[in-house]
């Protein structure tokens, strides 16, 4: 289930490959496709390859797995590392749609299905900011659930910073999903959430409605 790269070069290369061909297919068959990033270390290098995708972006619109309650132009902005990774040149054109200040969640659910979800995972297994020890957890993991976005209280995660979270069952509501890790601490988490460990990835590894690409690669 897990797919292994020699190096992260290669890691992004297949995931903005596949990413592309999402987009294309969405672009395709309904005349606009949507994007979901996400933040950290992990999709850096897809989006310096995205950059270079044929597709009209213009008629595409990019949100976010999870935001930081902070600046647009803060450091710890997860919309910050797409101005500076994504929207250069052509994906500059792209729709942007954020989390922060107020998550418009008739607007992302005009996008649903999502066309294809970038998602990274922390060594404690969160996705998204679907954080271990967050009261609110329960319901960002309830499949039945009918909030698309959580707000999480500070003090959880790294920055413990208060955030916006899309909710699991907004997740699942995508084509395609490629969870993005790197390390041998990050790959023994996936192995302990297939095995059954009730960490927040698990949800994603174990539904079967929507398929997901786990891709793997010894360090970023």
């Amino acid at each position: 289930m897990v797919e292994t790269y020699a190096t992260s070069t290669a890691l992004a290369e297949a995931c903005a490959h596949g990413v592309e061909a999402c987009l294309k297919r969405g672009l395709d068959t309904r005349g606009r496709a949507s994007l979901v990033g996400t933040g950290g270390r992990s999709p850096g290098q897809v989006y310096d390859r995205l950059r270079n995708a044929r597709v009209d972006w213009a008629r595409i619109i990019v949100t976010l797995s999870d935001e930081r309650c902070v600046a647009a132009d803060a450091p710890e902005s997860n919309a910050r590392l797409l101005d500076e990774r994504l929207f250069q040149g052509e994906p500059a054109k792209a729709h942007f749609l954020p989390l922060w200040p107020e998550p418009d969640e008739a607007a992302l659910r005009a996008l649903l299905p999502f066309d294809a979800v970038l998602l990274g995972m922390g060594e404690d297994g969160h996705v998204a900011s679907l954080i271990p020890g967050d009261p609110g957890l329960g319901e960002g993991l309830n499949p039945a659930g009918q909030r698309l976005t959580l707000p999480v209280p500070a003090g959880l995660g790294s920055p413990p910073l208060p955030r916006i979270t899309l909710t699991l069952p907004a997740l699942l509501q995508a084509r395609a999903i490629f969870l993005l890790i790197a390390g041998d601490a990050k790959r023994e988490v996936i192995d302990r959430a297939q095995a059954g460990a009730d960490l927040p990835v698990r949800a994603i590894l174990v539904q079967d409605q929507v398929p997901v690409r786990v891709l793997w690669a010894p360090s970023h």
